[in-house]
């Protein structure tokens, strides 16, 4: 009796995608939410948790699909590793639209805003990878690109994080304002780790292919 093999289980292109465009819709409601005045922002921190909650059943859908499927389209630590970092990226996103409302925090310092948008940027760069996945030999441009927008996020962190540390808070109010708006930026930063993570897992697969 001969063995016939099935070909590569294709099913996970299309999580993926859909995974990297829910991406996208949770970093640009976060950025709405920052441009939002604090009353509306609970609206938006809920729709970005709708978007966390969809991750994680896109993650659980991979993993399933990971352990019922015999051939897989790249390794199965990959496939694991990309879900994950994927994941990490929108409970990140989630976290940072969650401590903004939950702290009642008022206005935004700028660099907060400008940390956003260069997220933003890298889950449209993202997106736009995780629906490449099938020629993913071809996205040198988007593993250039995320690391060029990690530094970007790195600097503005270290910026911030050295500007509340060395600044004279003169109340307590001021120094919890400062805690807060670090926390935030702290969540901020973890989203542009894992953003790099996604981009590292997806070149490692492209190298395994070459």
């Amino acid at each position: 009796m001969s063995l016939r093999l099935k070909p590569h289980e294709r099913g996970f292109y299309p999580l993926f995608a859909e995974a990297g465009r829910n991406i996208e819709a949770a970093a640009g409601n976060l950025a709405a939410l920052m441009a939002s005045h604090p009353e509306g922002r609970p609206a938006l921190a809920t729709r970005v948790k709708e978007a966390e909650r969809r991750g994680d059943e896109l993650t659980r859908e991979v993993l399933l699909k990971l352990n019922s499927t015999f051939v897989t389209p790249f390794d199965r630590e990959d496939i694991y590793r990309l879900a994950t970092s994927l994941d990490n990226v929108i409970d990140a996103i989630e976290e940072a639209a969650d401590r903004i409302v939950l702290y009642r925090i008022g206005a935004l310092p700028s660099r907060l805003v400008t940390q956003c948008d260069t997220l933003c940027r890298a889950a449209r760069c993202t997106a736009d990878a995780m629906g490449r996945l099938t020629t993913v030999s071809e996205l040198g441009d988007y593993f250039a690109e995320i690391n060029t927008l990690e530094d970007e996020a790195d600097e503005l962190y270290r910026d911030v994080i050295s500007e509340l540390l060395s600044s004279t808070h003169t109340s307590v109010g001021d120094l919890q304002d400062a805690l807060k708006v670090k926390e935030v930026m702290e969540a901020l930063e973890e989203a542009a780790d894992a953003f790099e993570t996604v981009a590292h897992t997806v070149e490692a697969i492209a190298v395994k292919e070459t």
